[in-house]
């Protein structure tokens, strides 16, 4: 079970927010296998001085459009899942809406399985 958290800069129109989750859960299910009826996502906007960056950073140039992806996930996916994981996501945000992929920072969250509760109180993939 993923859960995405995306952050990005305030005054995008909602039809924006809402291709980057389509766009990164379409990717999650194409390169590491996630459930398609798996989506959890948290879209946050902040002020300018609320999402703070270094906009040169590894020789990376970015701009005010960019998207920090916080993904949380089961532990256990390949480093070519990952790698394969955040080049779709960067090829689909720049098709859909639009985004640099210099724009785009993405981080993984490896946890176990018994770290997930679905509801009800209860540790759904605990053996």
């Amino acid at each position: 079970m993923p859960l995405v958290r995306i952050s990005l800069r305030e005054g995008k129109p909602a039809a924006y927010r809402r291709a980057i989750g389509e766009t990164v859960h379409r990717a999650m299910v194409e390169a590491v296998n996630a459930p398609p009826l798996d989506r959890f996502q948290v879209i946050t906007e902040h002020p300018a001085d609320g999402l703070i960056y270094d906009p040169a950073y590894l020789g990376i140039e970015r701009t005010d459009d960019i998207v920090f992806v916080q993904i949380t996930l089961n532990a256990g996916r390949t480093v070519e899942q990952k790698k394969a994981l955040y080049a779709r996501i960067v090829e689909l945000l720049a098709e859909n809406p639009g985004i640099r992929p210099q724009d785009v920072l993405i981080s993984l969250v490896e946890v176990p399985r018994e770290n997930w509760s679905f509801g009800e109180g209860v540790a759904q993939y605990a053996s």
